[in-house]
């Protein structure tokens, strides 16, 4: 039988990059996603047995977290952000830690240590070691874009489609693919969505296209970037 997982993210392209990254696996099966702190505690109370990523930036109650986990059998994996000490989460034993720029082979052999019942946190010296090969490609790339450029991947990472892009930029869409080619033969990126997640794991980046929680929480036109564009 395998694991249920529940991943709750106010980042809406970090969530489909993690389902992306599990749900080819056959030893997991993703049954839900949320994007705020009720929607969280609901699903902790719902889904008996389930492994539960959530993203420290929602601010969850910790003690009425494991509370739930105790009658559900629920177990939990945080996502911390560069900066975020993960000493609470250790003092609460939350199963798993991870950091954001985690690789996917790292967090799928989380997800099974924590399956299995065990613990996983991410080193801290890998972390920090990590973070600043992170913050390195970051500022390489950010060096390489054009300010137009940068305009348009804080759209995409927003969820705009090409022609939402176009109508805020007053270009065509045509104009728009071209520029996107160019953005992502400057970063090292195959489509829309893996753009998106190399720009939030890049903070550097992130903070150059005027990326922040709260803003790329909301859904504007296209929702979710969608990799099918180019």
């Amino acid at each position: 039988m395998s694991q249920k997982i529940i991943i709750a993210d106010n980042y809406a392209v970090f969530r489909a990059g993690t389902a992306r990254f599990v749900v080819v696996e056959d030893d997991f099966n993703i049954v839900g996603q949320c994007d705020d702190l009720q929607r969280l505690y609901k699903a902790s109370e719902t889904a008996l047995g389930a492994i539960v990523i959530f993203a420290g930036s929602l601010d969850a109650d910790l003690d009425e977290l494991m509370a739930k986990a105790k009658v559900n059998n629920t177990r939990y994996v945080v996502i911390l952000e560069k900066a975020d000490s993960p000493a609470n989460y250790l003092k609460k034993n939350v199963q798993g830690i991870l950091y954001r720029d985690v690789s996917r082979a790292e967090m799928l052999k989380c997800l099974r240590t924590v399956a299995r019942g065990g613990q996983y946190v991410m080193e801290a010296a890998h972390a920090a070691s990590a973070r600043f090969e992170t913050d390195m490609v970051g500022e390489r790339a950010r060096a390489r874009l054009s300010a137009k450029e940068l305009k348009i991947i804080g759209l995409i990472v927003q969820g705009y489609k090409n022609k939402d892009i176009a109508k805020e930029l007053n270009n065509s869409e045509q104009v728009i693919k071209n520029y996107l080619r160019s953005i992502f033969d400057k970063t090292g990126v195959g489509d829309r969505l893996e753009l998106a997640l190399f720009t939030i794991h890049h903070r550097v980046l992130l903070d150059a296209v005027g990326g922040t929680g709260s803003k790329i929480v909301g859904n504007p036109p296209g929702l979710l970037p969608q990799s099918s564009e180019a």
